[in-house]
């Protein structure tokens, strides 16, 4: 069992700085226009013929308000009659993709993100569901992980039902936090008896998990109020809690230019913060994953850490690493083989490219042994704290600290602080370090730019 985490002051004034969360490496960051759907036929076909699992992700960007903090692709709307016609061309690209690959294909995974995907009424949820059915081998035993982002304000008893019935069984509510004031500077009204409504339905038709994403850093939160809020989702006994930092860029997302930024907190607020966060949900028996990440230790993710199955992708931590993931709608993004994928992130160009018969793939990029390489260092890093030398010589033929020469000072820095312990074939992230594993991580990635990019949020 991995030692519990440990709060360094010293540490982490010393090394939280702006860092890539690592959802995958390369990251988006590093996606060119010089790919597109070519190249995405060319990998869809190659996944059919090594006939791998598959995770589909689902991107429905309707919502009916603007939550000011929000950096996700979003269309901000009050008219239901929205979600038919983006639908409608939903359908096409699922079709599209679909014809490529193989009837054997099982599909392991599936997420509806968004937006608010329950924007779209109960007949539309049922339509896309059917299609996806028709046109892809959907595993539908219940032991596959289908998950749905869920705003409490926009579902209900029936809604639940309703998604339990087509299959899903995981929930994803987001809970920024429950203070009043914090909920007006935000635009977010969202009171603690619609999130215990979802998660009592979710309970009583056996969802197999619950999971709480809440913010802090944001607008007229203190350490107290935001005490106060965990107190509260830690009594709802959800199996996973995310605690996210806010990052305030209303240079590049628009909503956050209602926010007052004198009404953000201090920087020794903020550690506050995540000190209490880290350590009260560890008093109350949750582990810490990685990554603003917490589980209960008998949920999948955190029995897949113990065991060194642990894996992450663009749908963050998870179990089904192997598959390859392909993402549908607006902005989704897609990760087949060495091959990673982006739909256009605008409405209409994304509409108008499945209106002409084509796949609405803009940008991209390819993996070459460098990236497979770096990217199983820092999968290993960020999933299991530990990476071992040996694993990765007799996998890719090279010699690890002849490879990685220019990040050993660094590393040697690191382990003399005390965040990690390099020893002659291992580097193991030590718990006063597994905050910032991100930083550790950053020693290998061979694109880092010489700036920290204004939008990436800070390591704690």
């Amino acid at each position: 069992m991995l030692d519990a985490i440990r709060w360094d002051a010293d540490l982490i004034h010393r090394y939280d700085q702006v860092a890539p969360r690592y959802m995958t490496y390369p990251t988006p960051l590093q996606f060119s226009g010089k790919l597109g759907s070519f190249d995405l036929l060319h990998a869809l076909r190659r996944s059919r013929q090594a006939n791998r699992p598959l995770s589909l992700y689902i991107h429905l960007p309707f919502c009916t308000k603007a939550c000011y903090y929000c950096r996700c692709n979003k269309v901000i709307t009050d008219d239901r009659s929205r979600a038919l016609p983006y639908l409608e061309r939903l359908e096409k690209e699922i079709e599209l993709i679909a014809c490529h690959l193989g009837a054997d294909q099982v599909v392991e995974q599936l997420h509806f993100g968004g937006g608010t995907p329950t924007f779209l009424s109960h007949g539309e949820l049922r339509r896309l569901m059917a299609h996806l059915h028709k046109h892809f081998n959907l595993q539908d035993d219940d032991h596959a992980d289908f998950s749905i982002d869920i705003d409490p304000r926009e579902a209900d008893w029936p809604t639940m039902g309703l998604l339990r019935e087509l299959g899903f069984n995981r929930v994803s509510i987001g809970l920024p936090d429950l203070d009043p004031d914090v909920q007006r500077s935000i635009n977010r009204l969202q009171t603690l008896r619609q999130t215990q409504t979802i998660i009592e339905a979710a309970r009583t038709l056996q969802f197999r998990t619950i999971d709480i994403d809440l913010l802090f850093g944001l607008p007229l939160q203190t350490p107290d109020s935001f005490a106060r809020t965990l107190e509260t989702v830690i009594a709802l006994q959800p199996d996973r809690v995310s605690v996210s930092s806010y990052v305030h860029s209303p240079e590049r997302y628009m909503a956050q230019r209602r926010i007052n930024a004198a009404d953000l907190p201090r920087d020794d607020q903020l550690l506050a913060m995540r000190q209490h966060a880290v350590k009260r949900l560890g008093g109350a028996g949750y582990r810490y994953i990685g990554m603003d990440n917490f589980a209960m230790p008998d949920d999948e993710l955190a029995m897949a850490q113990e065991d060194g199955t642990l894996q992450r992708n663009y749908q963050g931590y998870t179990t089904h690493g192997h598959c390859d993931l392909i993402g549908m709608g607006v902005s989704a993004i897609s990760q087949i083989g060495d091959l990673h994928v982006q739909n256009s992130s605008d409405l209409t160009q994304y509409q108008q490219a499945l209106d002409q018969g084509q796949l609405p793939t803009v940008r991209g990029l390819r993996c070459n042994q460098d990236d497979h390489i770096r990217r199983r260092v820092i999968q290993a890093l960020i999933c299991d704290f530990e990476l071992r030398f040996g694993e990765i010589e007799e996998l890719y033929g090279i010699d690890f600290k002849t490879y990685f020469q220019s990040s050993w000072p660094a590393l040697e820095q690191m382990a003399t602080d005390g965040l990690l312990a390099l020893e002659d074939n291992a580097i193991r992230i030590l718990p006063a370090g597994r905050l910032l594993a991100n930083v550790v991580c950053m020693q290998f990635d061979h694109y880092l730019p010489p700036q920290p990019v204004p939008y990436m949020s800070r390591a704690i």
